[in-house]
């Protein structure tokens, strides 16, 4: 450990009362200061200082202490320099693992003292000019936040303890001065903008207007799985991808979708509202409307246990290396070894003996999954390999409808990376008058959200930076391991930015 020893010799201070300047020195005596370490060593600074006389009568205050500027200050027991270090330390870390770091860096800090430097930034009077919100989780499912963003800086203005219109509408209220604010597809924040906001342009965000047309395009696919299986026993075989599955395994989440089913359509039936059948199942409400709005066939499939069998997305090559006079297990074997089979040899026998005995049931027609489908629609056609594009093609060939998707999902997806917004109505229209009814039921739900949906495809504001900071938020979250509150969290999301 390293000492130094100093003393206060600058001009005499004013009292921190009156502003009346010291002229008697009353007495001395020493403080011990912790600073940064120095060599890997302990630093104390034995600072000693001077105590002044308040000569004035009006004053309460007898005596005062002198400070010196950037060291010291009333009633610490560091340095200023090291107050800094371990504040950082505290913001980025927190508590016990900013003491772990404290402690292999030398300086004498506990998880206490480290949260006790966290103070909360002042909040601004005003709301930024272009304001982002999105919402967070403290716990998925249970309870959420809301994180207020300004989209010009890139820095985070607030954070609210909920998400519910009331709370944000009292936020602009008391914080006015919005004028662009971009925002997911929330309608608790379409109200509180409309009541509280009304005079803001509201920017709905690009990539949740894509993932939502993604689900719709998926779901057609979905509805149409048997024409592309029928299109594949047909001849259509270059459709490649995972085996159709007709038995439905009775697993243990094949059995929770069947009974969340049910319940949710009794009680629909009954007249209860979303939030009240999340709250009584313990969903979320945008799973118990997943369960109103989609059909049960769609449930199930997603359900399915999608992981093959070892050794299935080989039999087709088996049987056909088997039919060209190849009937040898280990040159069999070491085949599909060489394209990637990861299994072991027993597990090739039992196969190998029904080619012999001629009992091997035909290879399953394969067709590509629902939601590799949407991938190839959602993608640029360029980004595409040659095969990724015949495999397409083959899927447009087998469903009119899926080729109607494509062709409607390509058309919005140009309008809103080169943000066309002017044509959108436009596409609505034709989007409604198709048979695809997934997407015109997304088409239908934009003409809801028409002016903002609309400045979304047009300005440049958007809520990548919100989405940015709601991952900050989860790691800082997820750090502190849900030991502390609301407050602390907010003071470390406020104090990073």
């Amino acid at each position: 450990m390293l000492f130094v020893d100093a003393a206060a010799c600058g001009r005499p201070p004013a009292c921190p009362d009156c502003r009346w300047r010291g002229r008697r020195v009353h007495s001395t005596y020493r403080r011990n200061l912790s600073e940064r370490p120095l060599g890997g060593h302990k630093l104390i600074v034995r600072l000693r200082v001077r105590r002044f006389s308040c000569d004035r009568k009006s004053c309460a205050r007898r005596t005062f202490v002198e400070q010196v500027g950037r060291l010291t200050e009333r009633y610490r027991r560091s340095s200023l320099g090291l107050k800094e270090w371990l504040t950082t330390v505290a913001v980025e870390l927190g508590g016990r693992a900013g003491e772990r770091l404290c402690r292999k860096l030398n300086l004498a800090a506990g998880r206490t003292r480290l949260v006790g430097l966290l103070e909360e930034p002042p909040a601004p009077g005003r709301a930024p000019r272009v304001l982002g919100v999105d919402e967070f989780a403290f716990r998925r499912g249970r309870r959420y936040g809301t994180i207020l963003v300004d989209v010009e800086a890139g820095q985070v203005v607030d954070v609210l303890p909920h998400r519910t219109s009331e709370t944000f509408a009292a936020w602009l209220t008391a914080h006015p001065g919005a004028e662009i604010i971009c925002r997911d597809r929330a309608s608790a924040y379409t109200k509180a903008i409309k009541e509280a906001a009304p005079d803001a342009m509201e920017i709905a965000d690009r990539w949740h207007l894509l993932q939502n047309l993604s689900g719709a395009v998926e779901k057609t696919c979905h509805q149409h799985r048997p024409c592309l299986k029928k299109y594949a026993e047909r001849g259509g075989d270059r459709l490649t991808q995972m085996p159709l599955v007709d038995a439905l395994p009775p697993t243990r989440i094949v059995q929770r979708v069947l009974q969340h089913h049910a319940e949710v359509a009794r009680m629909v039936a009954v007249g209860h509202p979303l939030s009240d059948i999340a709250r009584r199942l313990g969903l979320d409400r945008k799973t118990v409307r997943r369960y109103r709005d989609t059909g049960l066939d769609h449930l199930l499939d997603s359900a399915r246990d999608r992981r093959p069998e070892k050794l299935d997305a080989f039999k087709p090559f088996l049987q056909q290396q088997y039919a060209a006079g190849i009937t040898n297990g280990r040159t069999l074997f070491q085949q599909i070894r060489e394209r990637g089979f990861r299994g072991g040899y027993s597990t090739l026998t039992p196969y190998l003996r029904t080619l012999k005995a001629g009992t091997a049931p035909a290879a399953p027609a394969d067709i590509p999954s629902p939601r590799r489908i949407t991938s190839w629609i959602m993608r640029n056609r360029e980004l595409l390999s040659t095969q990724e594009v015949e495999h397409l093609d083959q899927a447009r060939l087998a469903c009119p409808d899926i080729a109607r998707a494509c062709d409607l999902a390509r058309v919005f997806t140009d309008l809103v990376r080169n943000r066309r917004g002017q044509l959108l109505p436009a596409w609505i229209r034709q989007a409604e008058r198709s048979d695809v009814l997934p997407v015109a039921k997304f088409a239908a739900f934009l003409r809801q959200d028409l002016d903002a949906v609309t400045g979304g495809l047009t300005h440049e504001w958007s809520s990548g930076r919100v989405e940015g900071h709601v991952n900050r938020v989860k790691t800082i979250k997820r750090a502190m391991y849900g030991r502390a509150g609301f407050r602390l969290l907010r003071t470390r999301i406020l104090a990073r930015t």
